[in-house]
């Protein structure tokens, strides 16, 4: 398809003024088709972060492909919106990419989508905005902004199969007042069927389901490849020192994985631990996966300022994991320790925790330890 960027031109700061974030699927162009409708001055932008080339494949359901760029200029041609390519792959590779090889080389699980959010869509998109004169910037996240009293809280979507409150802690009350999430109040359904109604071509387009840069899966291959380094295999391990098999390099495992370790054993086994500076990999059986709380640091509070007590939450380790009860309280260093009501399963250092309060965000942070492991 060939289409044409239209020059946008700086103009005065605009409170009216929205730079919608279209990434050429289904829910950032119907969040365009609502800010226009409600009268905004919108301007559609792609981000390019990455060299995509060869990742067209219909098979591989990620983003930021050519294909993507496409589908996001022909929906902002159908709105009548400007729409532009905004060119951040220095960025991304310094504050997505580099850190989730140097994660996984510290023996962490990195979550770039949550880093993506944090850096690119809400850090570098809404200085864009304010350059061409925006007030605001809009994606199509599932998730809520209100304002109560001056302070603006995140809260889930009312669609709680699709809700990405998880992926948008990181969000600071600046940022928060700059945001528009007008799909935080309806159903994937409805999307589907708003997008469908308007004739979007995109309307059943598959949602993302892969990191962008690493659309196999095979993260050590890429790390390998990206970095020129060969990560070394060496021992699997019990707790007693073991040796139960061998391993394949030590980056390519993650806390609680059972599948691909080659480990013959009376009882299936899990990946607990992980001593990276002498590449050990430590399995165990099921029981071994637990920890009664967890210390994060890189804390966000946005339901207030600071945490000046102990308080009553509960909370997520992963995305698509149930909530679980928990008693947060402040360190002195600024770092949180989390105290699960019941232990829980496969704690991970690199990832995050975000904590809730009903259906409102109270803050999170990046996993560093699981404590009080049940070993």
């Amino acid at each position: 398809m060939d289409f044409i960027f239209r020059s946008v031109e700086p103009m005065e700061l605009d409170r009216n003024g929205v730079l919608i974030a279209m990434s050429g699927g289904v829910d950032s162009s119907v969040a365009a088709f609502l800010m226009r409708e409600k009268g905004y001055n919108c301007l559609g932008t792609t981000m390019r972060l990455y060299d995509s080339h060869g990742n067209d494949s219909g098979s591989i359901h990620t983003c930021c492909t050519e294909k993507d760029v496409e589908d996001a200029a022909e929906c902002a041609l159908r709105l009548g919106i400007p729409f532009e390519v905004a060119n951040f792959t220095s960025e991304f590779k310094e504050k997505i990419i580099d850190k989730f090889i140097r994660t996984y080389e510290a023996g962490g699980t990195p979550n770039p989508c949550i880093d993506c959010n944090r850096y690119m869509k809400f850090g570098k998109l809404i200085e864009l905005a304010m350059r061409r004169g925006l007030f605001y910037i809009c994606t199509g996240h599932y998730a809520r902004i209100e304002e109560n009293d001056g302070r603006f809280l995140l809260k889930k979507a009312i669609d709680e199969t699709k809700d990405q409150s998880y992926v948008l802690y990181s969000l600071t009350q600046n940022q928060l007042k700059h945001i528009k999430f007008p799909l935080g109040g309806m159903t994937k359904s409805e999307v589907r069927a708003l997008a469908e109604r308007e004739g979007f071509l995109n309307a059943h387009k598959h949602d993302s389901q892969d990191i962008c840069f690493v659309p196999d899966g095979n993260y050590e291959a890429f790390m390998e490849n990206y970095t020129g380094k060969c990560y070394p295999g060496g021992d699997f391990r019990f707790s007693d020192g073991t040796v139960v098999g061998k391993h394949h390099g030590a980056v390519g495992y993650t806390i609680g994985q059972r599948r691909g370790l080659g480990i013959s054993y009376s009882e299936p086994v899990y990946v607990y631990e992980k001593d990276m500076a002498n590449n050990i990999v430590y399995v165990g059986t099921q029981d071994q996966l637990y920890s009664t709380g967890l210390v994060a640091d890189d804390v966000n509070w946005i339901a207030f300022d600071k945490l000046t007590d102990s308080l009553k939450v509960t909370a997520k380790t992963r995305y698509r994991q149930k909530e679980f009860p928990a008693t947060v309280e402040l360190l002195d260093d600024g770092r949180f320790r989390l105290i699960f009501d019941e232990p829980q399963r496969a704690v991970t250092k690199g990832q995050a925790v975000v904590l809730y309060q009903d259906d409102i965000v109270v803050g999170g942070g990046t996993i560093t330890e699981a404590i009080g492991e049940m070993r």
